[in-house]
């Protein structure tokens, strides 16, 4: 099959990883529905490569999936893949985090990723679906604990898929190690206005915290990898006949992977031991 005859659907497309994926598979000839949630998104894409046509969603909103799904139905009969990246990431500590902060992370990550597949699924029959996971999924990252848990479900929730479903579509986890994307800085922007509510005993207790987290965001804004090294392995697993169910991209992904296979309580005295290093 041409790429100019296959069809890719991707959510989360106004930056980063998502649209640098819609860029090079519009270049590469396939046709890309790139789905935003702003007009200045969905023009400029359009603008930039006659192959992108833009999509309004917000996957947490049912109408706005419903809409999506119609207007994705009327231009085509069929999507060859669906990229679900769109997402967030929730920090903070664990003890003091308001569980409305953890449900939105869910909310987003989980189940609306789940309620856009669901929705699309009719359209992917001999297709295949692949998850822009992470390293986060195997859940080794402390203040960043509903991010970590939203990625391990969605593995789990979509592995499962991949063996339940009787249309032959695959299911593909990529979880990349540390990107330059705009997802992180949000996330400390989020977490910074939620340290503001704690009372005085949290903010004393987390405070040195924070100011790591909020170090190492703008670390990785600087040192993160480029979104084109996950680019180039979505291009691998699309054109790949049997493409394996997970993907490690970067050096700390494979590392995580290997560290979350060793003993529990082992893991836990390393990571201990780094947290109590931080100024």
């Amino acid at each position: 099959m041409k790429n100019s005859s296959k069809t890719i659907l991707i959510t989360g497309t106004s930056s980063g990883i998502g649209r640098e994926t819609a860029l090079k598979l519009a270049k590469e000839g396939y046709k890309v529905f790139a789905c935003v949630r702003r007009k200045i998104d969905k023009d400029e894409l359009e603008k930039l490569n006659t192959n992108i046509k833009g999509v309004y969603l917000d996957i947490t909103n049912p109408a706005s999936i419903d809409k999506a799904f119609w207007f994705v139905l009327k231009n085509t009969e069929k999507i060859d893949v669906l990229i679900n990246n769109a997402g967030i990431a929730v920090a903070g500590p664990i003890e003091f985090l308001p569980v409305k902060k953890v449900k939105e992370q869910f909310d987003v990550n989980v189940f609306g990723t789940l309620s856009v597949t669901q929705k699309f699924f009719p359209l992917l029959k001999n297709g295949l679906i692949i998850n822009i996971s992470s390293l986060a999924s195997y859940g080794i990252f402390p203040y960043i604990a509903p991010y970590c848990a939203s990625k391990r479900a969605l593995d789990i929730l979509f592995n499962n898929l991949m063996l339940e479903n009787k249309d032959n579509v695959k299911v593909v986890s990529i979880k990349p190690a540390v990107i330059k994307t705009p997802i992180w800085n949000k996330s400390v922007k989020k977490a910074q206005n939620n340290f503001e509510n704690l009372n005085e005993i949290a903010k004393r207790k987390y405070a040195k915290e924070l100011s790591s987290l909020s170090k190492s965001a703008e670390k990785n804004n600087i040192q993160g990898l480029e979104p084109s090294i996950v680019v180039d392995t979505i291009l691998k697993v699309i054109n790949s006949k049997n493409p394996k169910p997970s993907y490690n991209v970067g050096f700390s992904s494979i590392c995580s992977d290997f560290v979350s296979r060793l003993p529990q309580s082992f893991v836990n005295q390393i990571v201990k031991f780094k947290l109590s290093k931080i100024k």
